[in-house]
């Protein structure tokens, strides 16, 4: 009966010590991005803030936040900006690059039965250096038509001056891996109509961006965005009229925004369509 007994308390010290594996390997892995992409603390960008008065409320010194986020004095931070609040991972930012390419048919999934208004040989593949929700900067592409080219590079080096954040851009497998609905995506040309009309879309044509769809919703009716209709708020990838819309209204774009009927925020388009 000792040595029973003896046996019966070894066995429940393993019960209660002994991690179960087989639990572990359920578990399932946390939605999202890595780890190793975790943005740090982060502030976005009011009207009427300047370095002073977002250190001050944040507790940091002047200097330390313009040395985190790369503004020399006496510039301030641009509205829809998002500062960094503590200092980011070595390496993380690199410098602005952009540069155009031609494309294929293949590669915008043209067909002559679609009747598109515009050929593959006017399309131009624009690459920029962009910067996501977690702080990171990637070379993202856009197709635009080839007359807006140059102003769409300038519009995006805008953005990035103003450490303004986007979501995601192509190719998504290598910039945001962890983003599987591809309605988050800043993009431009689509050979499609306009939602139940028979008229040509602006993107058709390649003379229209939508940035961050998301965060930047056409007003009308419910959509995914519904949670930033109210544009009185300042988050992440959300665009302001005295903010990230300047850069491209700077470069002769109309911005869907100041539509009177339906409000689209994410569109830019070059003839206000």
């Amino acid at each position: 009966m000792k040595r029973l007994a003896t046996f019966l308390s070894a066995l429940l010290l393993t019960q209660l010590f002994v991690t179960p594996t087989a639990a572990v390997a359920e578990t399932p892995a946390p939605a999202g991005p890595p780890p190793a992409v975790v943005a740090p603390p982060f502030h976005v960008v009011r009207p009427g803030e300047t370095i002073k008065s977002i250190a001050r409320a944040h507790g940091i010194r002047r200097r330390d936040l313009r040395a985190w986020n790369g503004i020399v004095k006496p510039n301030q931070p641009s509205v829809d900006g998002v500062l960094h609040l503590a200092k980011p991972p070595a390496g993380r930012l690199t410098g602005w690059r952009s540069w155009v390419e031609t494309v294929t048919p293949a590669a915008v999934n043209w067909d002559a039965a679609d009747k598109c208004p515009v050929d593959p040989a006017d399309l131009r593949k624009v690459w920029v250096t962009y910067i996501d929700f977690y702080g990171a900067s990637h070379q993202g592409s856009i197709v635009v038509h080839r007359s807006i080219a140059t102003r769409t590079q300038r519009a995006f080096q805008a953005l990035y001056r103003m450490r303004f954040r986007v979501q995601g851009m192509s190719p998504m497998s290598l910039n945001a891996p962890y983003l599987s609905d591809m309605g988050t995506v800043t993009a431009a040309y689509s050979c499609r109509r306009v939602s139940g009309s028979t008229a040509w879309s602006q993107h058709a044509y390649g003379l229209a961006i939508d940035v961050n769809p998301v965060q930047n919703p056409m007003v009308r009716g419910t959509s995914a965005g519904a949670g930033f209709e109210q544009r009185d708020l300042h988050r992440r990838g959300m665009m302001h009229a005295a903010g990230a819309v300047r850069a491209f209204t700077d470069q002769g774009f109309h911005w869907g925004g100041r539509w009177n009927t339906l409000k689209d925020y994410m569109h830019f388009s070059t003839n206000d369509r």
